[in-house]
C-alpha cells in the first residue's frame, strides 16, 4: 500500500529548497533552520522528479551530517515555470515611476502575465522621490480604474518599506518585473545579509541592465521567503484566447454585472458584449488576443512538444516569430565547473571535500 504524501509519513528530515545550481540544492532545515547542501537521490532522477526552488522536501543525512540527499518531494501547492518556483503564495510586481519612466503598454503586460499565475498580486512603484505629486496622483488614479491598489516606496529614501514588509510576512512572495526599477536594491535593504548585485539603468536605452541570473529564496527576518527572478523586459503571454479576459480585472468587473450574449464571446466585434467598451486597456486587450491567436495557431501547426520558432515582441507591441538557434549538444562538465558552482553555493568547504562531491556527480 502506497503511503500519503504527507508530512508525517516522512522518515527523514524535513525542509524546503532555498537555491538550486546545477546538481546540488541548498535546503533549509525545519528543525533547525539550519541550511544543508544536498544532491538528489538518483530514484528521483529515474522517475524524472523535478526538485524546484520553494520545494518541500525530505532530506536523509549523509557524510557524517554534512551532507543531505533528498529522497522525496511532498506534493506542491503552486508550481511557476517561468520564474521555476514552487509553493509560492504571491508575486510582488515591481516597476519603477521614472528611471526608468513607467509605461503604460509594458506595465499592461507584465500585470497580464502575472495574473495568468493565479497567485495573490501587488504591485510596488519604485522611486517615488523622482516623481511629482501630480505624476503620483495620476498613476494613483489611472491604476484603480485598472483595478490595482500600488504601493508607492522609495528604496533610496527608506519611504514606504514599512508598509511593504508586512505584506511579505510569512509568505513565499516572488518578486517580478523589468530590470533596473530596484528590485536588487529593495532586496539588499529588506535583508541586507542578502547582498545582492545592483546594476545601472543604461544610457541609451533608459532600461536596466540584468543583474539576477539563477532563482534564489532569501530569508526575511520578519519571517517568510523572497524569489528574486532574473529581469526582463517583454514576458512571454503563454494562454488561450478565451482565457485573457480573466487577466484583466476591469473585464472581470464587467463580467461580475452581466453576462455577454454568446457564451464564447471573445469581446470583439460580438453582439450584446458587456466587456467591450470605453476602458483604458481594452486596446492592450485587443491586442494581446490577436498575440494569443497568433501563438496558437503556430503551436497547431507544430504538434511538437518543442516548437522551434520563438516569439519575439517589439517595444510597439507588435509580434513576429523567428526560427530558434539549435540547442549545443550534452557534454560533461569539467571539474573547474563542478567546482564553481559548488563555491558559489557553499563556498566554506575544503578543497578536497569539494573534490569528493565533485567526482560523484
Amino acid at each position: 500500500m502506497m503511503r500519503e504524501n504527507t508530512p508525517e509519513n516522512y522518515s527523514g528530515l524535513l525542509g524546503t529548497v532555498v537555491a538550486v545550481q546545477a546538481n546540488y540544492y541548498q535546503v533549509r532545515l525545519d528543525i533547525n533552520q539550519c541550511k544543508l547542501l544536498c544532491t538528489r537521490r538518483s530514484l528521483l532522477k529515474k522517475i524524472g522528479q523535478k526538485v524546484m526552488v520553494g520545494d518541500r522536501v525530505e532530506v536523509e543525512l549523509e557524510i557524517e551530517g554534512e551532507r543531505g540527499a533528498i529522497a522525496a518531494v511532498l506534493p506542491r501547492k503552486t508550481e511557476l515555470e517561468r520564474p521555476p518556483v514552487a509553493n509560492a503564495n504571491q508575486i510582488m510586481l515591481i516597476f519603477a515611476l521614472e528611471e526608468p519612466t513607467l509605461e503604460a503598454w509594458q506595465l499592461s503586460r507584465f500585470l497580464v502575465k502575472a495574473e495568468s499565475t493565479g497567485l495573490e498580486l501587488c504591485l510596488v512603484l519604485n522611486k517615488l522621490d523622482l516623481a511629482t505629486e501630480i505624476q503620483l496622483q495620476n498613476w494613483q488614479k489611472r491604476l484603480n480604474e485598472w483595478g490595482y491598489e500600488p504601493v508607492f516606496i522609495s528604496v533610496a529614501k527608506n519611504q514606504g518599506i514599512d508598509e511593504l514588509i508586512t505584506k511579505l510576512n510569512n509568505k513565499i512572495t516572488i518578486f517580478a518585473g523589468p530590470s533596473g526599477v530596484g528590485k536588487s536594491s529593495l532586496i539588499n535593504k529588506l535583508i541586507p545579509a542578502a547582498t545582492v548585485r545592483v546594476g545601472k539603468v543604461s544610457g541609451k536605452l533608459h532600461r536596466g541592465r540584468h543583474t539576477t541570473r539563477h532563482v534564489e529564496l532569501f530569508e526575511l527576518p520578519g519571517g517568510g521567503l523572497l524569489a528574486d527572478s532574473p529581469g526582463f523586459n517583454q514576458p512571454s503571454l503563454n494562454c488561450k484566447e478565451y482565457q485573457l479576459a480573466g487577466y484583466f480585472p476591469e473585464a472581470k468587473t464587467a463580467l461580475e454585472k452581466g453576462n455577454c450574449y454568446f457564451s464564447n464571446c471573445l469581446h470583439r466585434l460580438e453582439p450584446d458584449c458587456v466587456v467591450r467598451g470605453n476602458w483604458e486597456r481594452y486596446e492592450h486587450y485587443l491586442k494581446f488576443l490577436e498575440e494569443a491567436k497568433s501563438q496558437q495557431e503556430i503551436l497547431q501547426q507544430m504538434p511538437d512538444e518543442e516548437s522551434n520558432m520563438k516569439l519575439k515582441i517589439k517595444g510597439s507591441g507588435e509580434h513576429y516569430y523567428e526560427p530558434k538557434l539549435e540547442s549545443k549538444k550534452y557534454r560533461r562538465s569539467s571539474r573547474r565547473e563542478r567546482h564553481q558552482n559548488l563555491h558559489e553555493i557553499y563556498d566554506n568547504q575544503s578543497v578536497n571535500e569539494l573534490d569528493e562531491l565533485a567526482d560523484n556527480f
